[in-house]
């Protein structure tokens, strides 16, 4: 891997990052396709021609179904989905915490029953890259534990340390992995995870910590998830200074068009969100003059696209009557539209955000898209 950082104004960083499966620019948000997928009928064509750089999938999903062996014998996620661009894999830990049930969480890993079947499985560190090696994914994330934000401080404070150990467990099984004759993507990147809720020097602490295991980039996890947006900033302006400056950093699971631009001014490169496709599945448009639902009456008989000046594929032909008709009766059409608007409205604003890092007017680019927002949320 490649990284170079080609500009900074204040803590927001301009870079390039080169990989085994093509070059990223960041800041990039990445597009989410949980189980390989966009749900939204959003095939990967879609999402090269709506400019995506990056596509995460999940590894719990993955694995729960069709099942990482399936994938592997396919040869690998970016052949089985058809995508040749640079894919991340969530470890699957934050899955493993939201959506099972009966979970018991040991040193060795956490037991835990499927939400789909109900079936047994266990996955710990070691688990987790395999079936990330398995997935032959570009970057894969270390397999960690997020507590909650408002979980007891002696709390995170175990988990803290146990996901520090377990990182370096990941550590050991990449190099490993990546040893090996058969494993498809020899040169599979390693992100670890700095967690902490919102106890500022707990992060501080993790963030140097693991700072000193040398990973290919690193993620701030664990945010987004309860905590005020202003207890968010705080985290990031603590935490991300102590994060090495020439690696990449990742925001997980951030967020609005406002988050993002605020995590950008605090040094982030990556982010992810299924606002973009979960919002647009529901009528919500996002425009930069706010967000639009487009079930509202007031749209029947508006004859313009979502966005005027916008190149999406839905806002180069259709228009906010004809898309409102669709999702009124529930035909899938109207969905894929929102879908398809909102993530090229967010790889858009990624790559206006980057445009602003390269002439030195990032500041300015900021103030004016937040001002833009406020004008019409939610109408």
């Amino acid at each position: 891997m490649k990284y170079e950082v080609k500009k900074m104004e204040g803590r927001a960083k301009r870079a390039h990052m080169e990989t085994v499966h093509g070059a990223i620019e960041t800041p990039v948000f990445m597009n989410v396709g949980t189980v390989a997928a966009i749900k939204g009928a959003v095939s990967t064509e879609d999402l090269e021609t709506i400019g995506t750089q990056v596509e995460l999938s999940n590894t719990y999903h993955l694995h729960v179904r069709p099942g990482d062996e399936v994938v592997k014998k396919m040869g690998g996620l970016h052949k089985f989905m058809s995508w040749n661009r640079p894919i991340l894999t969530d470890s699957g830990g934050f899955q493993v915490f939201s959506l099972a049930t009966l979970r018991k969480i040991k040193e060795e890993g956490v037991y835990f029953n499927s939400h789909v079947d109900g079936r047994k499985i266990f996955m710990g560190p070691e688990e987790s890259m395999q079936i990330q090696s398995n997935l032959a994914s570009t970057i894969a994330m270390a397999f960690d534990e997020c507590p909650s934000s408002r979980a007891e401080r002696s709390y995170v404070e175990a988990s803290v340390a146990r996901t520090t150990r377990w990182l370096a467990r990941c550590k050991d099984k990449m190099a490993e992995l990546n040893a090996r004759e058969d494993t498809i993507n020899r040169e599979q990147l390693l992100f670890g995870i700095n967690q902490g809720a919102v106890f500022a020097d707990i992060r501080i602490d993790h963030a140097k910590t693991i700072a000193d295991m040398e990973l290919d980039g690193y993620a701030v996890g664990g945010l987004a998830v309860g905590e005020t947006h202003e207890e968010m900033y705080h985290i990031l302006e603590e935490t991300v200074p102590y994060l090495p400056v020439d690696k990449p950093v990742y925001l997980m699971g951030v967020g609005t068009p406002e988050n993002i631009l605020e995590g950008i001014d605090r040094g982030v490169d990556f982010f992810d969100c299924v606002y973009p496709s979960r919002n647009g599945r529901h009528g919500h448009v996002y425009t930069n003059h706010g967000k639009l639902n487009l079930f509202n009456a007031k749209f029947e008989l508006d004859g313009r696209p979502i966005e005027e000046g916008c190149s999406c594929p839905a806002c180069r032909r259709y228009s906010r009557a004809y898309i409102r008709h669709l999702l009124k009766a529930k035909e899938m059409l109207g969905m894929r539209l929102c879908v398809l608007h909102n993530l090229y409205f967010y790889n858009t604003l990624m790559a206006e955000a980057r445009e602003a890092l390269d002439a030195g007017e990032y500041s300015r680019y900021k103030k004016e898209k937040l001002e833009g927002f406020k004008e019409n949320a939610c109408s």
